[in-house]
């Protein structure tokens, strides 16, 4: 076996499979680790499967530098000749989803949530970049670190500004949808049925539907109704039963109709949950993707600014910034209310869904704080350091830097508005 492709040198081997093999490597111009998956030779010369294999490597292939979301593994490079090729893969630490598909070892029901709706927002951008996976299955969803995914593995993805047909049998059976099946036409209900068998699978350790032949499990797939989740895990709520039951309905306009409906539905069931001490990641996001000055950003920017913040519950009555004292960060209030007071007078009362500090950020920290802000309620707060914000993307920075401008602008010209009227 070679010891380099091009610029990159294997290091260690990941995974094989029928096709081809999946290598740790490094590139050695810019020293980044990044993952190599490699085509057996042998694959395209198979007179049955050398066709189809090809095109689906090609079609993998085609997507390097083109998918861009902080839940897809990026594509990076890819070199294909007539007889071998190569793909080259953000390379991401850790394992995939299926050592958590056993009952021993499941994930918490909390974490399985933030892992669905994490996967909602990278195929709704797939989607919106006119890819449909169609393997979405728990060997292509990485799980590198708590709950944060990258899914992979784009060589069964329909493209539909550039496939003519949708051949049948693409996927992995126990994850098909009844349309797959079919043949019929794809959308991204199709996927949102291979993500609800998984999101069943994790919460139960079994998936919903298994047979002992294919001819079994497809007639089942079609026919038969899968039993609730909490019939098989007794601690689940019947909201979440009726959420995933929706994901798998037989016809593509029964499930959800967005991606966006999915996960908010997810983001609900998160939040009610007993685990309340931590902050789930969709809490997070939806928190921020709410705000109107943060609406040019893009999703992958929001999650920047979600990994960027440093999230806390604070309790009534606790004071978060206090008049006098030094600070170069800024705060994010998400859930809650808070007052603004200078010298014991009242000045402001913010609400969710506002920044406060901006000054002390701007002034690098040179300004000690001008008022005391203080928790009127049970708040949920981000508290963005600069340095934190300084190791966000350039398309990050940028982008929240013209949000927090215009922002102050406008409070500026609301208070020349306040100052006016008091002088009339």
């Amino acid at each position: 076996m070679e010891s380099h492709f091009g610029k990159y040198e294997l290091k260690s081997l990941l995974g094989k499979g029928t096709s081809g093999s999946v290598y740790r490597a490094v590139d050695t111009f810019s020293n980044d680790q990044v993952a190599l998956k490699v085509i057996d030779p042998a694959v395209f010369q198979d007179s049955e499967f050398g066709t189809v294999l090809r095109k689906q490597f090609l079609k993998e292939a085609s997507l390097a530098g083109k998918l861009h979301h902080p839940h897809i593994a990026s594509i990076l490079d890819a070199v294909v000749t007539e007889d071998a090729g190569y793909i080259v893969m953000e390379y991401v630490p850790g394992e995939n989803l299926s050592r958590h598909t056993g009952a021993a070892n499941l994930l918490s029901m909390e974490d399985a949530i933030q892992v669905a709706f994490k996967c909602c927002g990278a195929l709704d951008y797939a989607f919106r970049q006119g890819i449909i996976h169609r393997d979405i299955k728990p060997e292509n969803i990485m799980l590198s670190e708590d709950t944060d995914v990258k899914i992979t593995d784009f060589g069964a993805a329909f493209l539909q500004h550039r496939d003519v047909t949708q051949p049948v049998n693409i996927g992995s059976p126990a994850y098909m949808s009844p349309e797959q099946i079919s043949g019929a036409t794809l959308t991204h209900n199709t996927d949102m049925y291979c993500l609800g068998v998984v999101l069943y699978e994790l919460l139960t350790g079994k998936r919903p539907f298994v047979a002992d032949n294919i001819s079994k499990l497809i007639r089942k797939i079609l026919y038969e109704e899968p039993l609730p989740p909490s019939r098989l895990t007794p601690s689940l709520p019947g909201e979440l039963d009726r959420i995933v039951l929706i994901t798998l309905a037989k016809a593509p306009q029964d499930r959800y109709s967005s991606w966006a409906d999915l996960a908010l539905a997810l983001a609900e069931i998160g939040r009610l949950s007993a685990h309340q001490q931590s902050i789930p990641d969709s809490e997070k996001y939806a928190a921020l993707k709410r705000v109107g000055m943060l609406s040019t950003l893009s999703d992958a920017e929001i999650w920047e600014l979600v990994q960027a913040g440093r999230w806390a519950r604070v309790h009534a009555r606790n004071v978060i910034v206090r008049e006098n004292d030094p600070g170069q960060s800024m705060f994010f209030l998400a859930k809650g209310d808070v007052k603004v007071t200078q010298a014991g007078r009242l000045l402001n009362v913010i609400g969710a869904g506002e920044f406060f500090g901006e000054m002390g950020y701007i002034s690098g920290g040179d300004l000690p704080r001008q008022a005391t802000v203080e928790s009127m309620t049970d708040v949920v707060l981000a508290e963005f350091e600069a340095a934190a914000l300084d190791e966000t993307s350039k398309s990050c920075h940028s982008s929240f830097m013209r949000a927090l401008v215009r922002n102050l602008a406008d409070r500026l010209a609301l208070a020349d508005v306040r100052i006016s009227a008091q002088a009339t």
